[in-house]
């Protein structure tokens, strides 16, 4: 049998699991519209997109995953509860000089359901753990959600937390704007003498000062950022106590039970977390009602910070501990917000997981 026939039966064989689950399968198209989805997976699938021009259809995309197809079909016509499952190629675009395929399968399973979301995450997580059980993976939990509602919960203006919601994925960005929002980090002596001749003469005089426009912005969108600025550096920091409790969340990493504790105690100074921590803890017992093992399962609150940007609530991957070099070999997450965006308005709660069959039959290959 050739590599790629292994794979596939491997991919299949993982799709057979998710189909007795009652699971629908279904396809995607492998060119997709560009311009609506790319926006949706974040910058790192943006920067890895292999993109052409269609003469009928304008730029498309070749698909990067199965997820936003998936929902866009489901929004269309489905109900739910409802279950799918698919296998097929993504491609994605690797660093020059990475061994890392640029197109490999996909085997992923999504599960809608809007009246059970706890349950269904611990379904999902159930079904992708049962089915890599015998390769010995160490899984990883994390919530999206939760760092959300952190952020909702500070104290600061509404921008600020649009633009710390925002960065949520880029942890280094992230911690920058959190720095310059306590204070702990002063504005570029350039920016400030700008804002200060902007609050003195107006951002009209100085913009007509600086000569014709040159490059898509127009002058107007130049005049209206400079306003957020000076708009911005007026506003207080966020309280210390408050930005150091948000370190001090995005730094927690424990098994899932002390992890909870832990929330519990961060919920007496952000009482904001009280509803997605209280979400967290019957997670757990629905985890705990699926036959896993909770006291052992690790919570990292920052685990899909650098993943697909759709997940707004729990989040997991499946890593291979004797083979630090392989990426995941499963991840998924809950992305309520997608299926709002995709659905025009209404919205089917969901979430689902994937699996890289080829990474499954290396490690069985790898067994000892």
């Amino acid at each position: 049998m050739t590599a790629k026939a292994a794979i596939r039966a491997e991919a299949e064989a993982l799709l057979a699991t998710f189909t007795a689950t009652g699971a629908k399968p279904v396809e995607a198209d492998l060119l997709l519209p560009a311009d609506t989805l790319l926006d949706l997976y974040g910058e790192d699938i943006r920067a890895r997109a292999y993109t052409t021009h269609d003469p009928d259809r304008g730029e498309m995309v070749l698909r990067p995953d199965f997820t936003v197809p998936v929902v866009q079909m489901h929004m269309q016509s489905g109900a739910t509860p409802a279950r799918y499952t698919y296998l097929g190629e993504v491609f994605r675009k690797q660093p020059v000089g990475s061994d890392r395929p640029p197109e490999y399968l996909q085997v992923g399973y999504e599960l809608f359901d809007g009246d059970r979301p706890v349950e269904a995450d611990a379904e999902v997580f159930a079904l992708i753990a049962r089915a890599l059980a015998p390769l010995g993976l160490k899984p990883v939990t994390g919530d999206i959600g939760i760092l959300l509602a952190a952020v909702d919960t500070l104290s600061t203006t509404d921008a600020r937390k649009a633009a710390l919601r925002r960065h949520i994925w880029r942890p280094r960005r992230f911690r920058a704007l959190l720095d310059r929002f306590t204070g702990a980090r002063r504005l570029p002596p350039a920016r400030a003498a700008l804002l200060d001749r902007v609050e003195a003469q107006g951002a009209a005089k100085i913009l007509a000062e600086a000569g014709p426009e040159i490059g898509l912005r127009r002058a107007q969108d130049i005049a209206e950022r400079l306003g957020h600025l000076v708009a911005d550096r007026a506003a207080p920091p966020i309280p210390p106590g408050e930005a150091e409790v948000l370190g001090t969340l995005l730094s927690l990493r424990a098994p899932m039970p002390e992890a909870y504790e832990a929330l519990c105690d961060i919920c007496v100074d952000l009482p904001g977390l009280a509803v997605a921590v209280d979400r967290f803890g019957q997670r757990m017992e629905a985890l705990t009602a699926q036959g896993i093992d909770t006291a052992t399962l690790p919570f990292e609150a920052s685990f899909g910070r650098t993943t697909l940007e759709y997940y707004d609530g729990f989040v997991f991957g499946f890593l291979a501990p004797r083979r630090p070099d392989l990426p995941p070999v499963a991840t998924g997450g809950r992305y309520d917000t997608l299926t709002r965006v995709l659905g025009a308005g209404q919205e089917a709660p969901a979430i689902g997981g994937v699996i890289r069959p080829e990474l499954v039959l290396t490690l069985r290959k790898d067994a000892p």
